[in-house]
């Protein structure tokens, strides 16, 4: 999908004519824009073809707001697998709400979809800065999540039953997959990579203290690698990361094993959970989200190499380590906490502004609106032949086919 054929455009409820309440802080023109396009001759390339260049509109505060904040009332709602920084998203948004527009009531809707459907019953929670005030220490949300689509008609009318406000929806990029296409980075993966990190040095340890010894590890990251493949990185222990968007069979995988073991005496092997879901033999089952269940390519894997080693009278010592539910249930590092505030404050600047159907972006460097259907058009995925997938190539030694006879690359 080419980007000069989306539109970047955000919807709005309506002209702002409310005089901000803001005090203090940087205003942004609604004429402020990021360019798409980070590189000299991207743009010239789309300047030469007689194309503007895309770019997409600046989050931050407006002068002028939509809504008048004495009238208001706002909620919050957390969906799917939790993830490191919910809680940092909640109490900024609170609190952004609260000092920033004086808006002085906000719900929390438990459980995800469920806490708006009529149905299940459960109780709306009043936020205050007091009852956010110590929550971004702890892992999770405070109002707890769910998976699974609930009735679009009951969930409206629990929000609006004369079907007569205005409503605006303004998302922000939780995945600890870090796979939301038109986004450098979705809050959560940053901890999750440095969390990871000790696993995977752990997983050295144990390799390097037996002969023939392998540490295997296996990360989240169902259709995107991204956390398999910046925690190899980080480390730089790692001799295999096996990812969902290159391929491998065992055919291949197996023999380059035994040939780094033999040049090294050890090895540590990093495999995303949605890597080689082809070599498993799974139903169609799907989750609650709609998302196919997979095999477990970990203990797969493990019982592979273990019966390969086997099979070629070579002793080998083993250690199978799975941090996945450790990993997502941590509390945000610094860094990551510093971006879950600057979002949560966006989000709320961009809800008083009138934005709508978009979520809050980051591109560049940059804070910024991207809607929502452009947002979720596609999968943002690692790209075999980009700078990451050969960084970590050149860190780990690895093939880089591991799916013919003989290494290509």
């Amino acid at each position: 999908m080419k980007i000069e054929d989306l539109n970047l455009e955000i919807e709005k409820l309506g002209r702002c004519n409310v005089p901000s309440p803001m005090t203090k802080g940087q205003f942004v023109s609604d004429e402020d824009r990021v360019l798409y396009y980070a590189t000299l001759k991207e743009a010239e390339t789309c300047i030469d073809a007689g194309r503007s260049l895309p770019s997409f509109e600046m989050a931050g505060p407006r002068e002028k707001i939509y809504f008048d904040p004495s009238k208001l009332k706002c909620g919050i709602i957390t969906c799917g697998g939790i993830c490191p920084g919910l809680n940092d998203v909640i109490r900024a948004i609170v609190l952004s709400l609260h000092y920033h527009y004086h808006v002085n009531t906000v719900f929390g809707f438990r459980y995800g979809y469920e806490g708006i459907s009529p149905r299940h019953q459960h109780t709306p929670v009043e936020l205050n800065p007091k009852i956010v005030a110590d929550i971004h220490e702890k892992g999770g949300t405070i109002l707890g999540s769910s998976r699974g689509p609930q009735d679009v008609s009951e969930m409206v009318d629990t929000l609006d039953g004369r079907r007569s406000l205005k409503i605006g929806v303004v998302g922000i990029p939780k995945t600890i997959d870090n796979d939301i296409s038109f986004l450098d980075q979705s809050f959560g993966f940053e901890t999750a990579v440095s969390a990871a990190r000790p696993c995977i040095y752990a997983a050295h340890v144990e390799a390097k203290g037996a002969r023939n010894g392998v540490g295997l590890v296996k990360l989240m990251g169902r259709e995107s690698g991204f956390i398999s493949a910046y925690a190899a990185l980080a480390t730089s222990d790692v001799n295999f990361c096996l990812v969902p968007e290159i391929p491998f069979t065992l055919e291949r995988f197996l023999p380059a094993l035994k040939e780094q073991l033999e040049r090294s005496d050890h090895s540590v092997i990093v495999v995303a959970e949605g890597a080689g879901q082809d070599l498993l033999n799974r139903d169609s089952a799907c989750d609650a989200s709609g998302n196919l269940r997979f095999g477990d390519i970990g203990l797969f894997l493990r019982d592979e190499i273990k019966a390969y080693f086997q099979r070629e009278g070579v002793e080998l010592q083993l250690k199978y380590i799975d941090p996945s539910y450790v990993i997502r249930s941590v509390p945000a590092n610094p860094k990551d906490s510093v971006f879950c505030l600057l979002l949560g404050h966006n989000a709320v600047h961009a809800g008083m502004a009138g934005r709508t159907n978009m979520v809050v972006g980051y591109w560049d460097s940059e804070y910024t609106h991207v809607p929502i259907p452009i947002a979720v058009s596609e999968r943002k995925r690692i790209d075999p032949d980009g700078r990451l997938w050969s960084s970590v190539i050149e860190s780990t030694g690895q093939p880089r086919d591991l799916t013919g006879s003989s290494d290509k690359g």
